[in-house]
């Protein structure tokens, strides 16, 4: 339950490329591999901007 085979990947696919036609799909997925992309990169960027800003330990330790 929850995974899917061959046959439901090929009945999309055919779906798919009747819904948009074969000029589409390409250009449809360079968009999604762009997102996916630039997903990933601000993913990055707020991790490095999160640890920047969080307090260290040596600095929580000299508080008095």
């Amino acid at each position: 339950m929850g995974g899917l085979g061959t046959t439901e990947i090929v009945i999309i696919a055919v779906v798919a490329l009747i819904l948009f036609g074969p000029s589409k799909i390409p250009e449809f997925a360079k968009q999604c591999g762009r997102a996916v992309n630039l997903f990933k990169k601000g993913l990055k960027e707020g991790i490095d901007d999160g640890e920047a800003d969080a307090p260290k330990k040596d600095d929580a330790a000299k508080k008095p």
